[in-house]
């Protein structure tokens, strides 16, 4: 089941939507959908959990709690809304896109990519575009 909380002013449009979209992204990499929650925040909320888990003291767009068992994926995905508006512009992408691509990328780390070396990086950006193309497929 995929879920979707907050804790700022934000809210997605359209849940079902992006709860199919993450189910079909999971399927098109042979996984199983297990609890996957997505928290949307501001960079003060995600700071402070970069600060207490990960001991970083920056701003980052995502972090995510990998809980995936087996083939079945489960996470914690934690966004700043706020870092992907920046992002965004940053990018000169539409902060919705930006938003998807960030919502996906923890979903591939789940399903076992990474993205600490050049080439994982550009593997990463790949499968990022790939699924993100996911999105308006109806099935």
């Amino acid at each position: 089941m995929i879920s979707f909380h907050y804790e700022s002013g934000f809210s997605l449009k359209d849940e079902a939507s992006y709860a199919a979209w993450i189910d079909r992204v999971i399927r098109s990499e042979e996984k199983e959908t297990g609890e996957i929650s997505y928290i949307f925040c501001d960079d003060d909320y995600l700071l402070t959990l970069n600060r207490k888990y990960l001991d970083h003291d920056t701003l980052t767009d995502i972090i995510s709690f990998d809980y995936t068992e087996g083939n079945t994926i489960h996470g914690d995905v934690y966004i700043s809304v706020e870092r992907v508006g920046e992002n965004a512009l940053d990018f000169d992408v539409d902060t919705e896109e930006e938003l998807r691509r960030v919502m996906v990328h923890g979903i591939l780390h789940y399903c076992g990519y990474k993205d600490k070396s050049v080439a994982e990086k550009e593997v990463m950006r790949k499968k990022e575009e790939e699924k993100m193309e996911l999105f308006h497929v109806e099935q």
